[in-house]
């Protein structure tokens, strides 16, 4: 399981609420949808913030909660700031209306 940050929830035709869950990768994107994570931001979420990470905001997993398993993890959980998740958020926007967005999951 890679780490995410949750970022847009959104409802299919059904009504179901779904999340779409933005995955976190050490591995440079090239991808115009990818944006690379401040050190700030890493302290703030736990993550090595000596380890250059990108969130790809051009693919989401996709999950519908009132479906899904819950595994609670025991790691620390921390909190991206509004200011950096609204700038991934904004640019899983313009992927979406792009249609570029890649969708994994249940959705």
């Amino acid at each position: 399981m890679r780490p995410v940050v949750l970022a847009l929830l959104v409802r299919n035709r059904a009504e179901e609420l779904i999340v779409l869950m933005v995955p976190i990768t050490s591995v440079p994107q090239s991808d115009r949808y990818a944006v690379e994570v401040p050190e700030i931001e890493k302290r703030r979420v736990g993550l090595d913030a000596h380890m250059r990470l990108w969130i790809v905001a051009g693919e989401v997993n996709e999950d519908i909660p009132a479906r899904s398993f819950y595994f609670e993890s025991g790691n620390r959980i921390g909190q991206f700031s509004a200011q950096f998740t609204k700038q991934v958020q904004a640019i899983m926007i313009e992927a979406l209306k792009a249609r570029r967005l890649s969708r994994n999951g249940r959705g």
